[in-house]
């Protein structure tokens, strides 16, 4: 029981994290070109990760763990294709929507993340998270709808649920290397997905911003990025991909009250009937209790 409390404090804590990417992008986008951004946010995750690596090991605090092995290989690959890919399509997907319902959509990964769990990986569901499936994915259907006259799909959301479902994948894969070394499945994420999104950036003919925006990009990847990668796969060993997600549902309503916060703009008009069904499902996610 002791475990499960520490992971679901880490499950927590990386949904807190996480939870600044959406208002903090949205306001680095505005001096920062996205697939560069995304490359910027996890090569600060990467680096960041490293450095802490060696900060525990310093004062004493690392543990042994054990490393990856050739045999990670495909899952490793899978990982960093997936985290080049996801950041893009949301990044992409915040330039054409307001942070607030952004964040909210952030939420379908749970769902992305529960199917795939199912569906490709073998793990159990209990009622109570299909019900908040079943909740979310309405939920989400509401927020990818924007009224011009007429019902049709915002293609910002659209992004954005992409991005959820390239999350979901790779969670599942992240979940099969989560008894390696945290610290280093992090620092693997974060340099090869970072080279790769600036590599895709640059043939796209996007440049880097100022150096005083380099950095703070790389700061609040350590931050958004890589400590919330790191709780995220330690909260796995122990909950599991589809249960980890479930607590990680609370992010998106702390990202969206701090845009609303930050950047005080009107939220679409189906913004709080979405928030609403989003809630009942966050709800039925948190209060499962059938893997504890």
């Amino acid at each position: 029981m002791t475990f499960y409390r520490k992971a679901i404090g880490c499950a927590i804590g990386a949904a807190a994290l996480y939870a600044l990417n959406a208002p903090v992008g949205k306001l680095l986008l505005q001096d920062v070109p996205a697939v560069i951004l995304a490359g910027l946010f996890y090569l600060g995750a990467g680096i960041g990760i490293f450095l802490f690596s060696f900060v525990l090991r310093f004062c004493g605090c690392s543990k042994s763990e054990e490393p990856l092995v050739r045999s990670d290989l495909p899952y490793v690959l899978a990982m960093i294709a997936l985290d080049i890919a996801a950041p893009i399509a949301l990044l992409w997907g915040l330039s054409l929507t307001t942070a607030e319902n952004a964040a909210l959509l952030n939420n379908f990964e749970i769902v992305a993340t529960a199917l795939f769990a199912y569906f490709l990986f073998g793990e159990k569901i209990s009622k109570r998270l299909c019900l908040a499936i079943l909740f979310i994915t309405v939920s989400g259907m509401l927020l990818s709808l924007e009224n011009h006259g007429g019902f049709s799909f915002s293609s910002g959301s659209l992004l954005i649920l992409l991005a959820a479902c390239f999350w979901g994948l790779e969670n599942n894969c992240t979940r099969r290397l989560s008894v390696k070394n945290p610290l280093q499945i992090v620092t693997v994420k974060g340099l090869c997905s970072g080279t790769g999104s600036l590599l895709m950036g640059f043939y796209l003919g996007q440049t880097l911003p100022s150096f005083a925006f380099v950095i703070l990009s790389l700061v609040v990847g350590f931050f958004v990025y890589g400590l919330s990668i790191y709780f995220y796969v330690c909260a796995q060993r122990y909950l599991g991909a589809a249960r980890t997600s479930a607590f990680y549902a609370i992010s998106p309503f702390i990202g969206a009250f701090l845009a609303l916060l930050i950047f005080q703009e009107a939220p679409p008009p189906l913004f709080f009937p979405a928030a609403a069904v989003m809630a009942v499902g966050t709800y039925f996610a948190v209060s499962d209790r059938s893997q504890i």
